[in-house]
């Protein structure tokens, strides 16, 4: 899990020479997700954070690494859903409306903990998804939403369908 997000940020390092181009080749995303966990895990609401790094190859493609986390307390156990996940990205960046669709992989933890007791399990993500960002100026836009149908696996706590919506800001340079 951690060649993963040695991965992602390597791939996201390899981008910042492109910077000299016309074209912001960088974004930084930042804020709010809120998911639903359907499946195994029981239907929950949950709230948190989404963080990703995307670098752009060329005015459309790029590669995207995707870091986020969920809480939640159910029955006094306090929960919480990290992941982290990296892929390709297709986006249309003309103009003041620019959608995207990504497809991403990596892992996720699930933890929980009570009474000074806590467990978590690791496993398999997939996100499949895309969005639309709003471009206030040439290096912030406002993404408006993110909607991704996210998968998880576990061996031995079988697997999940979920949906995750999320907005902030971009900045890109």
């Amino acid at each position: 899990m951690k060649k993963i997000i040695v991965l992602i940020v390597f791939l996201g390092l390899l981008s910042l020479p492109l910077l000299a181009q016309d074209q912001p080749r960088v974004e930084v995303f930042g804020g709010y997700q809120y998911q639903y966990l359907g499946g195994d895990l029981g239907g929950q609401n949950t709230n948190g954070w989404d963080a990703s790094l995307t670098g752009y190859l060329n005015k459309y493609f790029g590669v995207t690494g995707d870091f986020s986390g969920s809480y939640k307390t159910i029955d006094g156990v306090s929960a919480h859903l990290y992941t982290y996940s990296g892929g390709p990205v297709l986006a249309y960046r003309e103009g003041k409306i620019n959608p995207f669709v990504h497809v991403l992989f990596g892992g996720f933890d699930l933890g929980g903990s009570a009474g000074g007791s806590s467990a978590s399990t690791n496993g398999f993500t997939t996100m499949f998804g895309g969005g639309v960002d709003y471009k206030a100026s040439r290096n912030i836009s406002i993404r408006l939403a993110d909607f991704d149908w996210v998968y998880y696996h576990a061996h031995g706590t079988g697997e999940s369908n979920n949906v995750r919506l999320t907005t902030g800001i971009v900045f890109r340079f």
